[in-house]
């Protein structure tokens, strides 16, 4: 489901790949099920290949890891969260246009 751009995250290497990113990190928060989930896919791949020196880009799937969206109140999906040094930035929920998710990373480069 991933580009070869994107990281797959889970519970376990979550904390690690924010705490040691040099760079801004852009997770997705999905599920298999979530149509919109699947709409933004696309998009956010193409921020991958657009950014991929600038930002990381990173999707977690909270049905097959449960601890890290319930630790970050992930109510609702897609939830799109850029973290910088570690630590949440921004965070949009629901579907984002491609101009409004470049505008997005774009304000956190």
């Amino acid at each position: 489901m991933a580009g070869e751009n994107i990281h797959i995250l889970k519970d376990g290497n979550f904390k690690e790949v924010l705490e040691t990113s040099k760079i801004p990190v852009l997770v997705d928060f999905w599920a298999e099920w979530c149509a919109p989930c699947r709409m933004i896919t696309p998009l956010v791949e193409e921020v991958a290949a657009e950014y991929k020196d600038k930002i990381i880009v990173a999707k977690l799937n909270i049905d097959e890891n449960q601890a890290t969206p319930a630790e970050l109140k992930i109510l609702s999906i897609p939830t799109l969260v850029i973290f910088k040094e570690g630590q949440e930035a921004e965070r949009v929920v629901g579907f984002q246009t491609k101009k409004e998710l470049f505008a997005l990373v774009e304000k956190h480069l």
